[in-house]
């Protein structure tokens, strides 16, 4: 009997027609996470989302889930993910919303995730860097919680995977915000690279704590990759050339937001160093490889 099913299998292929298994094989996806999985920064908010969870249709979630689409792939879609979500706020009640974790179903085979700032505050030194100085004791401070931010994303992961025992895990990082360096000459920059706003010394620690978030979440991955989840970190400083030039501050066009999220009629203080369009498509194509 076992002979004759292999045998069945390989004139079925042979044929064009795909085995059963294949035929029904479709993608369940639900996006987890916080404002960079969200789309903050990104425009085209989904109803009832302006204001709080920022839910963009241009979020790579969401991007990925249309190319999954159109290719006759998607299953099913859940976007659960909100503005100012910490890993702990994955759990429980978030925003009069229900739990993010609640959208997982034992059949989910793709989950997509960006979560881990909102545990150290980074938003927070964000603005300590634009408005007054983050060199010195606020970067060493923050610096500091970065473990305990990778124990709560391997957590998180560990969680996830026994709700959904069959997901891949595709955990998204967030890469550097602004440039490393003085700005370029003759290149037109947002406000935000305005002198005395962002000091070269800042940008520098800046980054260090950017590049300390990145290697912490590919830890925290590697470590629940350990304890048997399937899971896959997908860092912008992963693939050369995606986000190099693009950052704040930089020659290239911006994938981020700048001052120009204070402007009259835009989204505010929430969408500074998050991902405009073109960063969110940079993020997706980096899912999707």
């Amino acid at each position: 009997m076992k002979r004759y099913i292999v045998v069945l299998s390989a004139l079925l292929v042979a044929l064009g027609v795909a085995p059963a298994a294949n035929a029904t094989g479709s993608t369940s996806l639900v996006v987890l996470g916080d404002s960079y999985a969200s789309g903050t920064g990104a425009g085209s908010y989904q109803d009832g989302t302006a204001g709080n969870c920022w839910r963009s249709g241009n979020s790579y979630g969401e991007q990925v889930a249309a190319r999954l689409r159109e290719a006759g792939r998607l299953g099913s879609f859940t976007n659960v993910s909100c503005s100012g979500a910490a890993t702990a706020d994955l759990a429980q009640p978030f925003k009069d919303r229900p739990a993010q974790l609640d959208a997982l179903e034992r059949g989910t085979n793709l989950v997509l995730l960006t979560v881990g700032t909102n545990d150290i505050d980074y938003a927070t030194y964000g603005g300590i860097c634009v408005q007054a100085d983050c060199t010195g004791a606020p970067t060493e401070a923050i610096l500091a919680r970065l473990p305990q931010m990778g124990t709560n994303v391997t957590g998180l992961l560990t969680e996830i995977r026994k709700r959904s025992p069959h997901a891949r895990v595709v955990v998204v990082g967030y890469g550097r915000q602004v440039s490393t360096s003085d700005n370029p000459a003759g290149v037109p920059l947002d406000p935000i690279c305005g002198e005395g706003i962002l000091t070269t010394a800042e940008r520098s620690e800046g980054n260090k704590v950017a590049d300390g978030i990145d290697a912490t979440l590919r830890s925290a991955v590697a470590k629940a990759r350990h304890s048997g989840v399937n899971a896959t970190f997908a860092s912008p400083f992963s693939r050369p050339g995606t986000f190099d030039g693009h950052a704040l501050c930089e020659s290239g066009t911006p994938f981020l937001r700048g001052f120009d999220a204070l402007a009259p009629g835009q989204e505010g203080p929430e969408a500074v160093f998050h991902p405009n369009v073109e960063g969110q498509t940079a993020l997706a194509s980096l899912v999707r490889a």
